[in-house]
């Protein structure tokens, strides 16, 4: 059960409307795109692409994006033009859209309706952008339609995670994982990992666990 944004007048404490517009779960930032270009893949997949995740993925050790860590079966790890490395489930399509403060990253699941969504924050931390983005007037989370909060995690400045369920009115019940954390760099990130919330938790939580222990800002330390 597991992973969303323009007001120039929020930007400085939040990602905005126009953002939240880009990664909201409702399939809206799919609409009409062609996979964007320039994705390298660094280690190709170890095992078939399917719709089921493995229970655990190997932490990044590398130094630098430049080395690939060791990639589980059904994934695989790619030196994003965005600016960071990360390893995802293989077979799942790239789309990029530009927001007014980030660039906004999807991955979507050939089947399942599964996605992740990548982008940076210009908050001042990472619970103070989950809060905003869940309670903001206008766009935040909770003014979705059956929104109910799931669960909520936090570790001080390192990461801040809300696990939530919202009713789609094109795909129906939806489950959330929103995880926002600090990198190695000590910039900010967001990534979502969504679903059906009948889909099985760790269909979800998997992919999500994975990014982020891969998670490595291009030409800076890896976690």
């Amino acid at each position: 059960m597991l992973i969303a944004l323009t007001a120039t007048a929020v930007l400085g404490a939040g990602i905005g409307a126009g953002v939240w517009a880009l990664t909201r779960d409702d399939g809206a930032d799919r609409a009409g795109d062609a996979p964007a270009t320039g994705v390298t893949v660094t280690d190709a997949p170890t095992g078939p692409a399917t719709d089921t995740a493995p229970a655990s993925a190997t932490p990044a050790t590398s130094p630098a994006a430049t080395v690939s860590p060791s990639v589980a079966p059904g994934y695989r790890h790619a030196q994003d033009p965005v600016g960071y490395a990360i390893t995802v489930p293989a077979g799942w399509q790239r789309h990029e859209k530009q927001g007014e403060s980030a660039a906004v990253v999807t991955y979507d699941s050939p089947s399942g309706g599964r996605q992740l969504q990548i982008f940076a924050l210009v908050e001042e931390s990472p619970a103070a952008s989950l809060d905003l983005a869940e309670n903001a007037s206008g766009y935040g989370f909770a003014q979705q339609p059956g929104y109910q909060a799931l669960g909520r995690d936090s570790d001080g400045d390192t990461f801040s995670e809300l696990v939530y369920r919202y009713d789609d009115k094109d795909r129906g019940p939806r489950q959330v994982i929103d995880h926002r954390f600090r990198a190695a760099d000590g910039t900010l990130y967001a990534i979502r990992s969504s679903g059906p919330e009948t889909l099985d938790g760790a269909l979800l939580r998997d992919p999500l666990t994975t990014a982020v222990d891969s998670f490595c800002p291009v030409g800076g330390p890896c976690a």
